[in-house]
Protein backbone atom coordinates (compact mmCIF):
# COMPACT_ATOMS: atom_id res chain seq x y z
CA UNK A 1 0.00 0.00 0.00
CA UNK A 2 2.56 2.60 0.38
CA UNK A 3 4.55 1.53 -2.57
CA UNK A 4 1.12 2.45 -4.50
CA UNK A 5 0.72 5.74 -2.83
CA UNK A 6 4.29 6.39 -3.36
CA UNK A 7 3.19 5.99 -7.12
CA UNK A 8 0.53 8.48 -7.08
CA UNK A 9 2.92 10.66 -5.35
CA UNK A 10 5.20 10.59 -8.16
CA UNK A 11 2.46 10.67 -10.70
CA UNK A 12 0.83 13.89 -8.98
CA UNK A 13 4.72 15.63 -8.80
CA UNK A 14 5.10 14.62 -12.73
CA UNK A 15 1.48 16.08 -13.27
CA UNK A 16 2.21 19.30 -11.64
CA UNK A 17 5.79 19.82 -13.10
CA UNK A 18 4.03 19.43 -16.75
CA UNK A 19 1.41 22.16 -16.01
CA UNK A 20 3.86 24.46 -14.69
CA UNK A 21 6.21 23.82 -17.52
CA UNK A 22 2.91 24.34 -19.80
CA UNK A 23 2.02 27.64 -18.08
CA UNK A 24 5.80 28.92 -18.49
CA UNK A 25 6.06 27.84 -22.24
CA UNK A 26 2.55 29.92 -22.47
CA UNK A 27 4.07 33.26 -20.68
CA UNK A 28 7.08 32.95 -22.86
CA UNK A 29 10.04 31.73 -20.05
CA UNK A 30 11.21 28.66 -19.56
CA UNK A 31 13.20 27.66 -16.82
CA UNK A 32 16.55 24.98 -17.67
CA UNK A 33 18.96 24.89 -15.23
CA UNK A 34 19.83 28.54 -13.69
CA UNK A 35 19.72 30.26 -17.21
CA UNK A 36 15.97 31.34 -18.44
CA UNK A 37 15.46 31.14 -22.27
CA UNK A 38 12.74 33.19 -24.03
CA UNK A 39 10.27 31.62 -26.11
CA UNK A 40 9.94 34.64 -27.97
CA UNK A 41 6.80 35.06 -29.60
CA UNK A 42 7.14 38.55 -30.71
CA UNK A 43 9.84 37.31 -33.52
CA UNK A 44 10.53 39.90 -35.61
CA UNK A 45 13.18 40.63 -38.06
CA UNK A 46 15.36 44.29 -37.72
CA UNK A 47 14.92 47.04 -39.66
CA UNK A 48 17.50 49.05 -41.39
CA UNK A 49 20.21 45.91 -42.32
CA UNK A 50 21.55 45.07 -45.75
CA UNK A 51 22.66 41.61 -46.30
CA UNK A 52 26.69 40.71 -47.54
CA UNK A 53 28.22 37.95 -48.66
CA UNK A 54 28.73 34.15 -46.78
CA UNK A 55 25.53 35.36 -45.41
CA UNK A 56 26.64 37.84 -43.12
CA UNK A 57 24.40 41.30 -42.50
CA UNK A 58 25.46 44.99 -41.40
CA UNK A 59 23.37 46.45 -39.24
CA UNK A 60 22.27 50.04 -39.98
CA UNK A 61 20.45 51.16 -36.61
CA UNK A 62 23.30 52.79 -34.86
CA UNK A 63 26.74 54.22 -35.47
CA UNK A 64 28.91 51.20 -34.90
CA UNK A 65 27.17 49.55 -38.28
CA UNK A 66 28.14 46.12 -37.02
CA UNK A 67 28.58 43.55 -39.47
CA UNK A 68 27.50 40.35 -38.07
CA UNK A 69 28.09 36.65 -39.38
CA UNK A 70 25.29 34.16 -39.22
CA UNK A 71 24.83 33.15 -35.42
CA UNK A 72 26.65 36.21 -34.10
CA UNK A 73 25.22 39.37 -32.32
CA UNK A 74 26.07 42.87 -32.89
CA UNK A 75 27.30 44.76 -29.55
CA UNK A 76 24.48 45.60 -28.24
CA UNK A 77 23.53 41.88 -28.06
CA UNK A 78 20.25 42.23 -28.65
CA UNK A 79 19.97 41.82 -32.43
CA UNK A 80 21.09 38.34 -33.89
CA UNK A 81 21.69 37.11 -37.56
CA UNK A 82 19.80 33.77 -38.43
CA UNK A 83 20.72 32.46 -41.15
CA UNK A 84 21.31 35.45 -43.01
CA UNK A 85 18.18 37.30 -41.64
CA UNK A 86 18.80 40.18 -38.87
CA UNK A 87 16.18 39.71 -35.78
CA UNK A 88 15.58 41.93 -32.75
CA UNK A 89 15.87 39.73 -29.71
CA UNK A 90 13.98 42.13 -27.43
CA UNK A 91 10.55 42.99 -29.40
CA UNK A 92 8.11 42.64 -26.87
CA UNK A 93 10.19 41.81 -23.88
CA UNK A 94 10.52 44.70 -21.66
CA UNK A 95 12.51 44.21 -18.55
CA UNK A 96 11.02 47.14 -16.93
CA UNK A 97 7.46 48.51 -16.72
CA UNK A 98 6.46 51.56 -14.19
CA UNK A 99 4.98 54.88 -14.11
CA UNK A 100 7.35 57.72 -13.51
CA UNK A 101 6.70 61.35 -13.24
CA UNK A 102 7.72 63.17 -16.29
CA UNK A 103 9.85 65.12 -14.25
CA UNK A 104 12.19 62.01 -13.53
CA UNK A 105 13.29 61.76 -17.65
CA UNK A 106 14.26 64.03 -16.65
CA UNK A 107 11.39 66.33 -18.86
CA UNK A 108 10.70 69.86 -17.72
CA UNK A 109 8.93 71.29 -20.22
CA UNK A 110 6.27 68.40 -21.01
CA UNK A 111 2.88 68.60 -19.34
CA UNK A 112 4.81 69.09 -15.70
CA UNK A 113 3.56 67.34 -13.16
CA UNK A 114 2.25 64.49 -15.61
CA UNK A 115 2.42 60.64 -15.00
CA UNK A 116 4.46 58.67 -17.74
CA UNK A 117 4.67 54.74 -18.81
CA UNK A 118 8.09 54.12 -18.59
CA UNK A 119 9.58 51.38 -20.49
CA UNK A 120 13.30 48.94 -20.74
CA UNK A 121 14.74 46.26 -21.78
CA UNK A 122 17.53 44.60 -21.85
CA UNK A 123 20.93 45.40 -23.54
CA UNK A 124 23.10 48.46 -24.78
CA UNK A 125 25.27 49.76 -27.32
CA UNK A 126 27.20 52.00 -25.24
CA UNK A 127 29.34 50.45 -21.91
CA UNK A 128 29.34 53.59 -19.81
CA UNK A 129 31.23 53.16 -16.66
CA UNK A 130 28.92 54.64 -14.49
CA UNK A 131 25.66 53.46 -15.42
CA UNK A 132 22.84 53.32 -12.74
CA UNK A 133 20.28 51.02 -14.66
CA UNK A 134 23.24 48.48 -15.52
CA UNK A 135 21.22 45.49 -14.57
CA UNK A 136 19.14 46.31 -17.10
CA UNK A 137 21.73 47.90 -20.08
CA UNK A 138 24.70 45.70 -19.89
CA UNK A 139 23.00 42.19 -19.76
CA UNK A 140 21.39 40.17 -22.47
CA UNK A 141 18.06 39.25 -22.51
CA UNK A 142 18.81 35.47 -21.65
CA UNK A 143 20.71 37.25 -18.36
CA UNK A 144 18.06 39.54 -17.40
CA UNK A 145 15.91 37.68 -14.31
CA UNK A 146 12.58 39.58 -14.87
CA UNK A 147 10.73 40.58 -18.11
CA UNK A 148 7.30 40.23 -19.70
CA UNK A 149 5.33 39.99 -22.79
CA UNK A 150 3.73 43.33 -24.05
CA UNK A 151 3.00 44.03 -27.66
CA UNK A 152 3.23 47.89 -28.77
CA UNK A 153 -0.84 47.33 -28.57
CA UNK A 154 -0.93 46.36 -24.97
CA UNK A 155 1.68 49.06 -24.03
CA UNK A 156 -1.00 51.34 -25.85
CA UNK A 157 -3.78 50.41 -23.96
CA UNK A 158 -2.46 50.30 -20.50
CA UNK A 159 -1.41 54.27 -20.44
CA UNK A 160 -4.86 54.89 -21.49
CA UNK A 161 -6.19 52.24 -19.13
CA UNK A 162 -4.26 53.92 -16.35
CA UNK A 163 -4.47 57.77 -17.30
CA UNK A 164 -0.83 57.87 -18.29
CA UNK A 165 -1.24 60.37 -21.10
CA UNK A 166 2.53 59.91 -22.08
CA UNK A 167 4.60 56.80 -23.15
CA UNK A 168 8.61 56.87 -22.55
CA UNK A 169 10.89 54.25 -23.38
CA UNK A 170 14.10 54.83 -21.10
CA UNK A 171 16.30 52.73 -18.81
CA UNK A 172 18.32 51.13 -21.68
CA UNK A 173 18.93 52.60 -24.39
CA UNK A 174 16.14 52.84 -26.99
CA UNK A 175 18.23 52.47 -29.90
CA UNK A 176 18.84 49.13 -30.03
CA UNK A 177 15.12 48.01 -29.39
CA UNK A 178 13.69 50.38 -32.58
CA UNK A 179 11.70 48.11 -33.82
CA UNK A 180 9.92 48.09 -30.52
CA UNK A 181 9.76 51.48 -30.64
CA UNK A 182 9.03 52.56 -33.91
CA UNK A 183 6.00 50.64 -33.54
CA UNK A 184 4.99 51.65 -30.46
CA UNK A 185 5.49 55.37 -31.28
CA UNK A 186 2.89 54.85 -34.30
CA UNK A 187 0.22 53.21 -32.36
CA UNK A 188 0.68 55.93 -29.38
CA UNK A 189 0.18 58.46 -32.26
CA UNK A 190 -2.77 57.05 -33.32
CA UNK A 191 -4.42 56.54 -30.01
CA UNK A 192 -3.76 59.76 -28.52
CA UNK A 193 -0.84 59.17 -26.18
CA UNK A 194 2.68 60.92 -26.59
CA UNK A 195 5.73 59.05 -26.86
CA UNK A 196 8.69 60.56 -25.58
CA UNK A 197 12.64 58.25 -25.39
CA UNK A 198 15.65 58.61 -23.35
CA UNK A 199 18.51 57.77 -25.46
CA UNK A 200 22.53 58.58 -26.06
CA UNK A 201 22.19 59.60 -29.18
CA UNK A 202 23.64 57.33 -31.06
CA UNK A 203 20.88 56.55 -33.59
CA UNK A 204 21.59 56.83 -37.04
CA UNK A 205 20.27 59.79 -39.44
CA UNK A 206 17.91 57.75 -41.55
CA UNK A 207 16.00 55.47 -38.60
CA UNK A 208 15.78 58.50 -36.80
CA UNK A 209 14.09 60.30 -39.29
CA UNK A 210 11.71 58.01 -39.97
CA UNK A 211 10.79 57.57 -36.00
CA UNK A 212 10.27 61.28 -35.19
CA UNK A 213 7.47 62.47 -37.29
CA UNK A 214 5.83 59.93 -34.15
CA UNK A 215 7.53 61.01 -31.71
CA UNK A 216 6.63 64.33 -29.14
CA UNK A 217 9.99 65.08 -27.38
CA UNK A 218 13.02 63.39 -26.67
CA UNK A 219 15.79 63.62 -23.80
CA UNK A 220 19.47 63.08 -24.63
CA UNK A 221 22.66 62.17 -22.46
CA UNK A 222 25.43 64.39 -23.75
CA UNK A 223 27.76 62.97 -21.46
CA UNK A 224 30.63 65.01 -22.31
CA UNK A 225 32.27 67.09 -24.64
CA UNK A 226 35.43 65.29 -25.95
CA UNK A 227 35.75 62.39 -28.22
CA UNK A 228 38.63 60.94 -25.62
CA UNK A 229 35.51 60.48 -22.70
CA UNK A 230 33.13 58.87 -24.69
CA UNK A 231 35.73 56.50 -25.97
CA UNK A 232 36.83 55.96 -22.34
CA UNK A 233 33.97 55.93 -20.42
CA UNK A 234 31.49 54.51 -22.92
CA UNK A 235 33.15 52.90 -25.55
CA UNK A 236 31.44 55.33 -27.73
CA UNK A 237 31.79 57.85 -29.80
CA UNK A 238 30.77 61.78 -29.19
CA UNK A 239 30.02 62.82 -33.19
CA UNK A 240 27.23 60.85 -33.74
CA UNK A 241 26.02 62.31 -30.42
CA UNK A 242 26.04 65.87 -31.95
CA UNK A 243 24.35 64.47 -35.29
CA UNK A 244 21.41 63.44 -33.90
CA UNK A 245 21.30 66.65 -31.65
CA UNK A 246 20.73 68.56 -34.97
CA UNK A 247 18.57 66.24 -36.25
CA UNK A 248 15.90 66.04 -33.83
CA UNK A 249 16.37 70.16 -33.62
CA UNK A 250 15.73 70.28 -37.60
CA UNK A 251 12.76 67.41 -37.20
CA UNK A 252 10.96 69.93 -34.65
CA UNK A 253 10.30 67.30 -31.96
CA UNK A 254 11.06 68.84 -28.36
CA UNK A 255 14.02 68.00 -27.11
CA UNK A 256 16.05 68.30 -23.15
CA UNK A 257 19.74 67.96 -22.95
CA UNK A 258 21.09 65.30 -19.55
CA UNK A 259 24.90 66.11 -18.91
CA UNK A 260 25.76 63.66 -15.79
CA UNK A 261 28.89 65.85 -14.11
CA UNK A 262 31.48 63.23 -12.79
CA UNK A 263 34.50 64.57 -10.92
CA UNK A 264 37.70 64.53 -12.95
CA UNK A 265 35.69 63.01 -15.73
CA UNK A 266 34.14 65.60 -17.56
CA UNK A 267 33.59 68.53 -15.05
CA UNK A 268 36.31 70.50 -16.59
CA UNK A 269 34.86 74.21 -16.49
CA UNK A 270 36.02 74.87 -20.40
CA UNK A 271 34.81 71.79 -21.60
CA UNK A 272 31.20 73.00 -20.33
CA UNK A 273 31.89 76.45 -21.38
CA UNK A 274 32.49 75.04 -25.23
CA UNK A 275 29.69 72.36 -24.49
CA UNK A 276 26.71 75.37 -24.22
CA UNK A 277 28.14 77.57 -26.48
CA UNK A 278 27.62 74.50 -29.06
CA UNK A 279 24.07 74.26 -28.02
CA UNK A 280 23.20 78.04 -28.25
CA UNK A 281 24.89 78.20 -31.59
CA UNK A 282 23.53 74.78 -32.87
CA UNK A 283 19.98 74.00 -31.26
CA UNK A 284 19.44 77.43 -29.68
CA UNK A 285 19.27 79.24 -26.21
CA UNK A 286 15.74 77.89 -25.43
CA UNK A 287 17.10 74.25 -25.26
CA UNK A 288 17.30 73.39 -21.33
CA UNK A 289 20.09 71.40 -20.09
CA UNK A 290 19.88 69.67 -16.82
CA UNK A 291 23.06 69.24 -14.95
CA UNK A 292 22.47 66.18 -12.60
CA UNK A 293 24.92 65.16 -9.97
CA UNK A 294 26.61 61.65 -10.53
CA UNK A 295 26.49 59.02 -7.15
CA UNK A 296 28.81 56.15 -7.51
CA UNK A 297 27.64 53.00 -9.39
CA UNK A 298 28.31 49.94 -11.59
CA UNK A 299 32.26 50.52 -12.26
CA UNK A 300 32.63 54.11 -10.94
CA UNK A 301 31.81 53.17 -7.26
CA UNK A 302 34.94 54.52 -6.28
CA UNK A 303 34.55 57.91 -7.65
CA UNK A 304 33.06 60.72 -4.99
CA UNK A 305 29.63 62.33 -5.63
CA UNK A 306 29.47 65.46 -7.71
CA UNK A 307 29.79 68.67 -5.41
CA UNK A 308 26.77 70.78 -5.52
CA UNK A 309 29.15 73.67 -5.86
CA UNK A 310 30.51 71.93 -9.41
CA UNK A 311 26.74 71.60 -10.50
CA UNK A 312 26.28 75.48 -9.81
CA UNK A 313 29.54 75.94 -11.76
CA UNK A 314 28.38 74.19 -14.87
CA UNK A 315 24.71 76.62 -14.53
CA UNK A 316 26.59 79.51 -14.12
CA UNK A 317 28.64 79.21 -17.19
CA UNK A 318 25.54 78.26 -19.06
CA UNK A 319 24.03 81.20 -18.46
CA UNK A 320 26.94 83.12 -19.24
CA UNK A 321 26.82 81.25 -22.38
CA UNK A 322 23.10 82.09 -23.23
CA UNK A 323 21.48 78.98 -22.29
CA UNK A 324 18.18 80.39 -20.70
CA UNK A 325 16.81 77.17 -19.06
CA UNK A 326 19.29 75.84 -17.20
CA UNK A 327 18.11 72.57 -14.48
CA UNK A 328 20.90 71.21 -11.45
CA UNK A 329 19.43 67.40 -10.66
CA UNK A 330 19.73 64.84 -8.28
CA UNK A 331 20.05 67.55 -5.87
CA UNK A 332 16.49 67.63 -3.98
CA UNK A 333 15.34 71.48 -2.76
CA UNK A 334 18.12 73.09 -4.62
CA UNK A 335 16.50 76.40 -6.06
CA UNK A 336 17.77 75.38 -9.69
CA UNK A 337 15.28 72.17 -10.06
CA UNK A 338 12.69 75.05 -10.70
CA UNK A 339 12.06 76.93 -13.79
CA UNK A 340 11.71 80.73 -14.43
CA UNK A 341 11.06 82.90 -16.69
CA UNK A 342 14.30 84.58 -18.37
CA UNK A 343 12.08 87.55 -18.92
CA UNK A 344 10.78 88.62 -15.74
CA UNK A 345 12.83 86.16 -13.25
CA UNK A 346 8.67 84.91 -11.92
CA UNK A 347 9.20 81.23 -10.96
CA UNK A 348 7.28 79.32 -13.79
CA UNK A 349 7.15 75.74 -12.31
CA UNK A 350 8.29 75.30 -8.42
CA UNK A 351 10.05 71.73 -7.96
CA UNK A 352 11.03 69.85 -5.17
CA UNK A 353 13.01 66.42 -6.75
CA UNK A 354 10.40 65.44 -9.14
CA UNK A 355 7.70 66.53 -7.47
CA UNK A 356 5.61 69.73 -9.10
CA UNK A 357 4.39 72.34 -6.55
CA UNK A 358 2.97 75.17 -8.32
CA UNK A 359 2.94 75.85 -11.92
CA UNK A 360 2.86 79.15 -13.35
CA UNK A 361 2.18 78.60 -17.26
CA UNK A 362 -1.11 79.35 -18.84
CA UNK A 363 -1.27 78.50 -22.89
CA UNK A 364 2.33 78.06 -22.83
CA UNK A 365 2.89 82.05 -21.23
CA UNK A 366 4.20 83.35 -18.05
CA UNK A 367 1.24 84.40 -16.34
CA UNK A 368 3.04 87.26 -14.89
CA UNK A 369 4.59 88.90 -17.58
CA UNK A 370 3.23 87.10 -20.87
CA UNK A 371 6.48 85.60 -21.94
CA UNK A 372 5.93 82.72 -24.30
CA UNK A 373 7.75 79.78 -22.69
CA UNK A 374 8.87 76.93 -24.94
CA UNK A 375 7.82 72.90 -24.52
CA UNK A 376 4.53 71.19 -24.24
CA UNK A 377 1.94 72.58 -21.81
CA UNK A 378 -1.62 71.04 -21.32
Amino acid sequence: MAGKNRNYLILAMVVIALMVTWWELGTGLVQTGSEPVMQNNFKTEARFYETLEDGKVRCGICFRNCVIAPGERGFCKARENKDGVLYSLVYGLPSALQRDPVEKEPMFHVEPGSSIYCIGTASCNFRCRHCHNWHLSQLTIEEVRSYYQRTPQDLVREAKDRGMPAISFTYNEPTILYEYIYDTARIAQEEGIRFIFHTNGSMNPEPLRKLLPHVDAVTVDLKGFTEEFYREISQARLEPVLNTLEIIREEGVWLEIVNLVIPGFNDDPEEIREMCGWIKENLGSQTPIHFTRFTPAYRLTGVQPTPVETLEMAHRIAGEEGLEYVYIGNVPGHIHNSTFCPDCGETLIQRYHFSVHQVNIDEGKCKNCGNEIPGIWP
